[in-house]
């Protein structure tokens, strides 16, 4: 694939980044959730060999009818900014056509969600980029779920997935990488629809379990504006009254 002429670029390279640690140790690492998700865009869509540029890995394609840059910071996580300052001024790339893909602790597993700004959360990668191109570019935060205990925080963002997590971790990427066109769009919203659609029946057994405890939480108010009463309720008196205002004013038959 012929590389990006730059001097001739009429609209801006659209510039998305997949954060992790290089090295085959940290391949199957939370905190490499980013590398594994633009490995998936990769695979899904029409763009060349990885190659090293910018002091990271790089490919070149199309997403959507814009040229399109994935990148995968070959230095550790909290220098990532280099390598995404570098190719930003190399290609003139602002910070509003910049994405970025990273693991999120405050996000239950499989859950998504895309913000363009904000602070770094905690995250050296993130605090690395703010630092090199600005705020001003769009966040992918995967959510990998948080162990708990603070102490227990690196152990979490540097273990491997455990193999119960692919019932959700595999639909996830595989549907990141089929949707990146959403993503080139800036159709965020759909993206992440898309992402919830198949996450959400696919969902870790603690989150399904964390959601069965709040439908059980339910006041019994709520539970009977929701099912509905199983029993003819009084047309007159004050608890007629109490229970009209409850459900709506209307007489229940």
């Amino acid at each position: 694939m012929r590389g990006f002429e730059r001097e001739q670029e009429e609209v801006p390279v659209l510039l998305i980044v997949g954060l992790g640690n290089p090295g085959a140790k940290y391949t199957d690492n939370r905190h490499n959730i980013g590398f594994m998700a633009v490995d998936e865009i990769h695979r899904h869509s029409d763009f060349s060999d990885w190659k090293p540029k910018f002091q990271a890995l790089t490919s070149e394609g199309v997403l959507s009818g814009q040229k399109t840059l994935l990148i995968k910071p070959t230095t550790f996580m909290n220098e990532s900014g280099r390598a995404v300052g570098e190719a930003s001024r190399y290609y003139k790339i602002p910070a509003e056509q910049v994405v970025v893909l990273y693991d999120e602790l405050d996000l239950a597993p499989g859950k998504v969600r895309i913000k363009t700004g904000g602070g770094a959360g905690g995250h050296n990668g993130i605090r690395s980029i703010d630092a090199h191109i600005g705020k001003d570019y769009r966040r992918v935060r995967i959510g990998i779920g948080h162990p708990g205990q603070k102490e227990r925080v690196h152990g979490h963002v540097l273990g491997d997935f455990a193999k119960s997590d692919h019932i959700w971790l595999d639909p996830l990427l595989e549907e990141i990488g089929r949707n990146a066109d959403l993503l080139a769009n800036g159709e965020d919203s759909s993206f992440m629809n898309k992402i919830a659609l198949v996450t959400n029946s696919n969902e870790p057994s603690g989150a399904k379990g964390q959601a069965s405890a709040k439908a059980k939480g339910k006041s019994h108010i709520r539970q009977a504006r929701s099912s509905g009463p199983s029993a003819p309720l009084p047309k007159s008196g004050p608890m007629s009254d109490m229970l009209k205002k409850l459900f709506g004013g209307t007489d229940q038959n």
